[in-house]
């Protein structure tokens, strides 16, 4: 069994339609809790990608390079039946289910019975058992649990963050640091065609020292126009050697952040207006280039639209909340059944940006775009405008199981800087959207010719002001102090 990570972004509001014997693992591999708590603990909040093993698939143990430079390849075959697929599927759930997300009770003894009554007979056929698979997770009345066939999974297997084809995830080593391994290929990308392979440890990018970056920053030095290249130097497995390749760039994702300054009529002030359509690898990367061309163009106040932003990439909603937080400044909180789930995520460095910020939001504001919304808005950073969000704040990650198919399993949940439950609930604007005004500020004049070039056409009609706005922020943060 494999985890694969995920967050995926809810559907929008108006289209809702005992253990068995332990496995050999390849040395590179995280055993299902180490690598549960990994996932909600750290990068595991970013999507990534796995290539995933068919029914007796080979499974890699270490790469050897013969004198020649040949590489010979020790492998080993593992066949499950179909009791211990269905019971594989019942240990992710039994091990990692937050209860929470359920609609129906769920505790450890009913789940218990549920394998007891699911197994007392033989299953005779793969199909038999992914049915049973797919009743067992739909009886936990939780949406986002569910099973993946194989052509499915396989699908969600090939997402790349990188251009090149690879995943990469943080791995503890031995001296309490960590490392970045390739986890997962893209069979015939563009890395695996270079003659990377899954469990080779990335050692640096176009000469850059990758040690001690995460996952998710490296991800993104390796983006990069389609077609250029891009050197990596890699180590093959625990027991090969070092190696430099070129690789060039396959994929490229496009950037979600559209952004354009104006002036606010009888002042000299102007107004940075930015919109980040989704959190994708290089949104955290683009908003920055987009956050210093405003202010060295002039801007002193900023506003950021997460309207309709279904949320993407996690890991990149919460680097970017991290631009505007001070130094130590709480993002979220996770939390889930196991202890090592629980996780509090705080900016590191200073902010890149101190000046008044506005967010705004909407019914489609879910996921991802609601920790960056309550990040500012529970930091005394930005004030909230528009309407409730969605209020999607479950953590999912995917698991494989061992003939190609996975399931995907809630493990925990957002918890706000001010301990509330994002999920079910969403979070409150400090100032609605007012039906029928006719007062407009003439900031907003800019934001709505910026809409209609972005094929957004809604106006703002708030009758607030940067100066009102500054005014509560300041409020905001005397009452945090005292």
């Amino acid at each position: 069994m494999r985890l694969l990570p995920y967050s995926p972004s809810p559907r929008p509001p108006h289209s809702r339609a005992n253990p068995r014997p332990t496995k050999p693992r390849p040395p590179c591999a995280l055993p299902f809790l180490d690598a549960l708590r990994a996932a909600a603990a750290g990068t595991a909040i970013s999507l990534s990608l796995l290539t995933g093993d068919a029914a007796g698939a080979a499974e890699l143990l270490c790469r050897d390079v013969g004198a020649g430079g040949e590489t010979k390849e020790e492998v080993r075959t593992e066949v499950v039946t179909n009791e211990q697929l269905v019971e594989e599927a019942w240990e992710v759930v039994n091990e990692g289910f937050l209860p929470d997300a359920g609609s129906r009770p769920w505790s450890p003894e009913m789940w218990m019975k549920k394998k007891q009554d699911i197994l007392q007979s033989s299953i005779r056929s793969r199909s038999r058992a992914h049915d049973i698979i797919q009743r067992m997770l739909a009886n936990l009345g939780d949406p986002y649990t569910r099973f993946l066939p194989p052509s499915e999974f396989s699908k969600m297997s090939k997402y790349d963050m990188t251009g090149i084809g690879l995943n990469l995830r943080e791995i503890p080593d031995d001296n309490g640091s960590s490392k970045l391994m390739v986890l997962g290929l893209i069979l015939d990308g563009p890395a695996h065609s270079a003659g990377v392979r899954q469990g080779d440890e990335l050692l640096s990018v176009n000469g850059i020292d990758v040690m001690g970056k995460s996952a998710f920053d490296v991800s993104s030095m390796l983006q990069g126009p389609k077609d250029t290249f891009v050197t990596i130097k890699v180590k093959h497995g625990n027991c090969g050697p070092v190696e430099s390749m070129k690789v060039q760039r396959q994929l490229v994702a496009r950037t979600p952040v559209f952004y354009r300054l104006e002036k606010r009529e009888n002042e000299e002030s102007a107004v940075g207006y930015i919109h980040i359509k989704e959190f994708n690898a290089v949104a955290k990367k683009d908003l920055v280039s987009a956050l210093k061309r405003l202010q060295n163009s002039g801007a002193s106040y900023f506003v950021l639209d997460l309207r309709d932003n279904l949320g993407g990439l996690v890991q990149a909603g919460i680097e970017i909340a991290k631009l505007f937080l001070n130094k130590g400044d709480t993002v979220i909180y996770t939390a889930g059944r196991d202890r090592q789930v629980q996780n509090t995520i705080v900016a590191e460095r200073e902010p890149l940006v101190t000046t008044p910020l506005m967010v705004l939001v909407n019914n489609r504001t879910a996921s991802a775009s609601e920790i960056v919304a309550s990040a500012l808005h529970d930091n005394c950073k930005a004030v909230l405008i528009g309407e409730k969000t969605f209020g999607k704040g479950l953590i999912q990650s995917v698991f494989e199981l061992h003939d190609g198919s996975g399931i995907v399993v809630t493990v925990g949940k957002y918890v706000t800087p001010n301990h509330k439950d994002i999920n079910g609930n969403g979070i409150e604007p400090d100032y609605r959207r007012l039906p029928g005004a006719t007062h407009i500020h003439p900031i907003f004049f800019c934001c709505t010719h910026l809409h209609n070039a972005v094929e957004k056409l809604t106006e703002f009609p708030f009758a607030i002001d940067f100066n009102e706005a500054t005014e509560y922020l300041s409020r905001c943060r005397s009452k945090e102090l005292s």
